[in-house]
């Protein structure tokens, strides 16, 4: 149910959506000679949908939550007795949401947990993610990446089972107690990084954040990118920020974190 909410308001909420959905109670509002309902409306979706075509305010929304917990070296993270990797795909792992995605700038969770593993921080890697579609689970897809990688299969656990945030800390819980684990570098993306700590920590789990770095930024040196001008790439990358405010607030009301 939190699951099935937290979709419907992100759908709802989206820029281009909510912006259509204004204008249509806007419309009906004409319709219904109500003109200055109407037009109250009509500036609403407008503004909404011109506020997140704006990188600044991508950079400036999601950078509050990127910034949470800073991606660090491998060599700087203390050691522990896992590595926990959620599952997930954040902007296909671009290096920069806004720019076109390159295969050697990108850098997955997959890299940041293998970083991890050879700089000898844990000996374990417990992936977490079931199927979303179909009978692979996101676990299995990344165990088969890694193996490929040189990563040994006695090194590697599997939750095949969780489906959100929650679940990944719940099983991810059980499989630890299983194996007398106690602590864990718990990899995902920067943006997603304050939910997933919170719901770890409500499970009682201590773990110690492994962000993936940064991808919500402007260097300057972007061509033909301001902060200030509208860009469809500020809209694409709306969708994941508000997911993630909507998502830590529903999990507040279920007190999941």
């Amino acid at each position: 149910m939190p699951d099935s909410l937290s979709s419907l308001l992100t759908l709802l909420v989206v820029p281009q959506n909510a912006c259509a959905l204004l204008i249509a109670i806007a419309f009906l509002c004409l319709l219904l000679r109500l003109r200055r309902t109407a037009t109250l409306f009509a500036i609403l979706g407008l503004s909404w949908v011109l506020t997140w075509s704006l990188p600044g305010t991508s950079i400036w929304m999601g950078g509050l939550l990127e910034r949470a917990y800073p991606a660090a070296d491998a060599t700087a993270l203390p050691q522990a007795d896992a590595i926990i990797v959620l599952g997930g795909n954040t902007a296909n792992n671009r290096g920069n949401w806004f720019l076109p995605h390159e295969k050697d700038s990108a850098i997955s969770r997959l890299d940041t947990a293998e970083h991890l593993y050879r700089a000898g921080k844990a000996p374990i890697l417990l992936l977490s993610g079931g199927a979303l579609e179909g009978d692979v689970s996101e676990a299995q897809g990344l165990a088969y990446l890694l193996k490929q990688r040189g990563i040994p299969d006695s090194a590697i656990l599997l939750d095949n089972q969780s489906r959100n945030t929650y679940e990944n800390a719940y099983y991810s819980k059980q499989e630890m107690q299983k194996r007398g684990l106690k602590t864990a570098l718990l990899v995902t993306s920067a943006l997603h990084m304050p939910r997933s700590v919170a719901v770890f920590a409500q499970q009682g789990i201590s773990v110690i954040p492994a962000s993936n770095p940064p991808q919500i930024y402007l260097n300057g040196n972007e061509p033909g990118i301001s902060k200030w001008w509208p860009n469809l790439r500020a809209l694409d990358a709306s969708r994941s920020i508000l997911k993630e405010y909507i998502g830590l607030a529903i999990y507040r009301l279920r007190g999941w974190v």
